[in-house]
């Protein structure tokens, strides 16, 4: 049965509205896109959207946390269950000195991304 998914494009200022058609889960059309990006955005949002996950993650006995982020998109639907982790597990201080891009966790929550510094600790 096909299903028809409103849009809206995240990749560039223009914020283009399309039409998604899905029919047993795959895309089998999308309209109102101005460019190639918007397309690709949208057979995936419409499947399985992906989001970076930014956060803050302790170190421990240290009130200060540093930031952190996703090395590549997770599924959104685990977003949470990732953020928990980065939380439940701060970072030792026998981990020090962290830099810019190291790995932080490996494979958060089974997604294949890792969660990197992005700050020097």
């Amino acid at each position: 049965m096909l299903e028809e998914k409103q849009i809206i494009c995240i990749n560039c200022p223009m914020g283009c509205r399309m039409t998604v058609g899905v029919d047993d889960g795959k895309v089998v059309s999308v309209q109102g896109n101005t460019c190639k990006r918007g397309e690709e955005f949208a057979c995936q949002e419409a499947v399985e959207p992906m989001r970076i996950l930014t956060s803050l993650m302790r170190v421990e006995g240290r009130d200060k946390p540093f930031s952190v982020k996703t090395s590549a998109p997770v599924p959104k639907r685990i977003l949470l269950a990732c953020a928990r982790q980065i939380a439940d597990h701060p970072v030792r201080k026998e981990q020090l000195p962290i830099h810019i891009g190291d790995v932080v966790i490996a494979d958060v929550c089974g997604s294949g991304a890792d969660v990197i510094s992005t700050q020097e600790v």
